[in-house]
């Protein structure tokens, strides 16, 4: 029996999911575990494919601190080396004797220069080390002004701190089976008025050729008031379920994934945020359970939420119909 009798014919379809249907043209899983696309797209050059201040704004702060440092030591040995070419004579007040000494000192001006510092010690003497000088300082103020709203914008960008399980998991429920998945706020931000969207994208034989089916995945809660606590999202396999009637073998065999779409709004920014992950069908664990992610205080006078066991399961046993 081919995979796609499995499917329950009731389940309804989602058409216009974003993906393509064509499972032969797919590669990999639609969405990364850290929410990004994965996409990979060509016909366009290097430079026009990518939004520098995206990039920059969303990159880990270490990259960021690190491409800052880069391009200040770089910009300041490009103009040290113009220094020196011009000549050590037209930058006045410059101490040793060696090569090594005096590179040093035209570099060391070059970053005063460019921070608009200015010591005074060394100064350009002519007009091709005073013009050189003069664009140099131009740049720096550019580049300081460019540096100083990338960090603010980093700083100020709402972004939604959350995290989600690396697993799901099937487990009892309702005397039946859900498929369950669980997300925490790990920053002390708030959010409100949080809204969880779950579609499933199962890849079948049709026509003799592979294709790919959304379905969208009916939840026992899709918002909630406050996302304070971890919240664990729920989809009751019955009747209406593309899951309906599948066994552990089928959710074993299947090629698809689950693709989750979360917005909440950020009372601090006054802004609604989002955030995406995705789960292979092989990445859900059968018979496994949730344990409790949050306790009660020693001095029971708050509620301490542990995100280390957000992955953590007992196993529990569960009835395929």
């Amino acid at each position: 029996m081919a995979f796609s009798k499995k499917i329950n014919s009731k389940a309804k379809t989602q058409i216009n999911s974003g993906f393509g249907t064509n499972a032969s043209n797919y590669g990999g899983r639609f969405i990364k575990k850290d929410g990004r696309a994965n996409i990979i797209k060509k016909g366009v050059s290097f430079f026009e494919g990518i939004s520098w201040y995206h990039s920059l704004l969303a990159m880990p702060g270490w990259k960021f601190l690190s491409v800052i440092l880069i391009f200040y030591i770089v910009i300041n040995l490009f103009f040290a080396c113009l220094y020196h070419i011009i000549g050590p004579a037209h930058l006045t007040g410059m101490q040793g004797e060696s090569f090594i000494e005096k590179f040093g000192e035209a570099f060391f001006f070059s970053a005063q220069t460019f921070t608009t510092v200015g010591y005074g010690r060394v100064n350009p003497v002519g007009f091709l080390a005073s013009a050189v000088a003069a664009i140099e300082a131009l740049m720096g103020l550019l580049s300081l002004a460019l540096a100083t709203g990338l960090l603010y914008g980093r700083f100020s960008k709402p972004t939604a701190y959350l995290k989600f399980s690396k697993k799901a998991v099937l487990s009892p429920f309702k005397d039946g089976i859900a498929l369950m998945l669980r997300v925490a706020p790990y920053k002390n931000t708030i959010l409100s008025d949080a809204e969880v969207k779950i579609s499933v994208a199962i890849h079948e034989e049709e026509d003799g050729k592979m294709v790919t089916r959304f379905f969208p995945l009916e939840l026992e809660v899709e918002k909630v008031n406050a996302l304070t606590l971890n919240w664990t999202i729920v989809h009751f396999i019955n009747e209406n379920s593309p899951f309906y009637k599948f066994t552990q073998s089928d959710f074993a065999n299947a090629k698809g994934e689950i693709l989750v779409f979360l917005k909440a709004f950020d009372d601090m920014f006054s802004n609604s945020v989002v955030s995406r992950s995705s789960y292979r069908l092989d990445e859900i664990i059968v018979g496994a359970k949730f344990v409790p992610l949050y306790y009660a205080s020693a001095a029971t006078s708050s509620t301490v939420l542990d995100i280390t066991k957000l992955d953590e399961y007992t196993v529990a046993e569960i009835n395929f119909i």
